[in-house]
């Protein structure tokens, strides 16, 4: 496994031609450490954390302190922010430098309360802006190997959105991640033909973004498009072991996950709506009822025990 965050190593040197890294989508209450560190068991080469608002960050310690945890084995690490102005963007790089590879803008959260604050997709719009923020962001870390990436969605005039990418490239984006959905689209098919239309008209990685459920997704969505890495969210709360070839969680994953979850504190709730995701797909409608409503970590463990058996059957 690479470890990077020493500044010796970057984590551009992970793409590599031929190579199609799998990346954990940030995702707000999911990419937390507990469920990165499940996640990087099943081959997932890269994590992002969820969506920290910079401003927030700068402002309250408390605010930093729940919004961001990591720990030495947390890497490769991306921390995504929203943000509307380059210098709180820059800060904030600046403040989590030290314990990351890079920071991610994100241009793509199609929420109304994101967009009407300034943040998330409406960038997509200002491409002046994402510029100079990126440019910030590179200038002021002073780490040459930490990287400053962009999220983004796509136009409906595709011209925008290549416009938008180039002038990324031109102030030195490390890479560019996809999801390739207007923002006024939710469930409706992701563009593959946009994603390789970006990916052949900017020389920096290309990550694709949207749809990815199973391992031979990654692979169909390379060869239609090109790109160099696929990122995943859904698919990996339904099934974290994707990565790793797995159709269903497999069991080991489910207690893998008791496990850290146990280890590390997460809060109940938390840790039983993970695996209300995993369990989804291999459970029956009333063992979903009867999961549902547990609301011990005690209870879940016994329920997990008494309906799938403990890993050491598996092992027997």
């Amino acid at each position: 496994i690479m470890k990077t965050a020493n500044g010796n190593t970057s984590v551009m040197d992970m793409f590599e031609k031929g190579k199609v890294l799998k990346i954990c989508a940030p995702m707000v209450r999911y990419s937390k450490l507990a469920f990165r560190s499940l996640v990087r068991k099943y081959n997932c080469d890269i994590c992002f954390t969820p969506m920290i608002v910079a401003a927030d960050f700068l402002r309250s310690i408390k605010a930093r302190d729940s919004e961001f945890t990591t720990n030495e084995r947390d890497r490769p690490l991306i921390v995504q922010f929203a943000a509307h102005d380059a210098q709180s963007l820059a800060d904030a790089a600046c403040a989590v430098a030290p314990f990351s590879d890079g920071v991610d803008l994100n241009c793509g959260c199609p929420q109304r309360w994101a967009m009407s604050a300034g943040y998330g997709a409406c960038l997509i719009n200002k491409p002046e802006l994402v510029k100079d923020m990126v440019r910030h962001v590179r200038n002021q870390v002073d780490n040459p190997n930490y990287t400053a990436s962009i999220k983004i969605r796509i136009h409906k005039d595709l011209k925008q959105t290549v416009d938008l990418c180039q002038k990324a490239e031109s102030a030195g984006v490390s890479w560019i991640t996809v999801h390739g959905r207007t923002t006024e689209e939710r469930h409706q098919p992701v563009h593959y033909d946009a994603i390789k239309t970006i990916k052949d008209s900017v020389s920096v990685p290309v990550i694709a973004n949207g749809d990815i459920k199973y391992l031979r997704d990654v692979e169909s969505t390379h060869e239609l498009t090109g790109v160099d890495g696929v990122m995943a969210a859904r698919g990996l709360l339904a099934n974290p072991a994707m990565f790793a070839g797995y159709e269903d969680t497999p069991l080991q994953c489910i207690w893998d996950w008791v496990d850290i979850a146990v280890e590390q504190g997460t809060p109940f709730t938390c840790f039983h709506h993970h695996l209300i995701y995993m369990l989804e797909r291999v459970s029956s409608q009333p063992e979903r009822k009867v999961f549902n409503s547990l609301s011990s970590t005690s209870a879940v463990i016994d329920y997990l025990q008494n309906t799938y058996g403990s890993v050491h059957d598996l092992r027997t």
